[in-house]
């Protein structure tokens, strides 16, 4: 099993950055690829940005160019980089783990208001 525990959220004017951590433990050699989602409200989940082991980066349209997704040196750590915040990426921000299952996290609030 893999637990994942979020953290770096909170309110931010439109324009500024934030940046995101999540640390993974327990059955952590198991992991493929971590990444992180949101789900924003009355909305889907929907995928933000992933990496895998081998370093590997996907982004959604929406945040290429603005967000950034890196790994720890100890590889059970991820971070989400967020520059140039728009109120569309207000939403919770949830971590995943992929291994033969899906792991997520309980998420993290960010607001993107002035």
């Amino acid at each position: 099993q893999v637990q994942l525990v979020e953290s770096g959220g909170g309110l931010v004017q439109p324009g500024g950055s934030l940046r995101l951590s999540c640390i993974a433990s327990g059955s952590i050699f198991s992991i493929n690829a971590m990444g992180w989602y949101r789900q924003a409200p009355g909305k889907q989940r929907e995928l933000v940005a992933t990496i895998t082991s081998g370093g590997t980066t996907n982004y959604a349209d929406s945040v290429k160019g603005r967000f950034t997704i890196s790994r720890g040196s100890a590889r059970n750590t991820v971070y989400l980089q967020m520059n140039s915040l728009k109120p569309e990426d207000t939403a919770v921000y949830y971590c995943n783990a992929e291994t033969r299952i899906y792991y997520w996290g309980r998420g993290t609030l960010v607001t993107v208001s002035s």
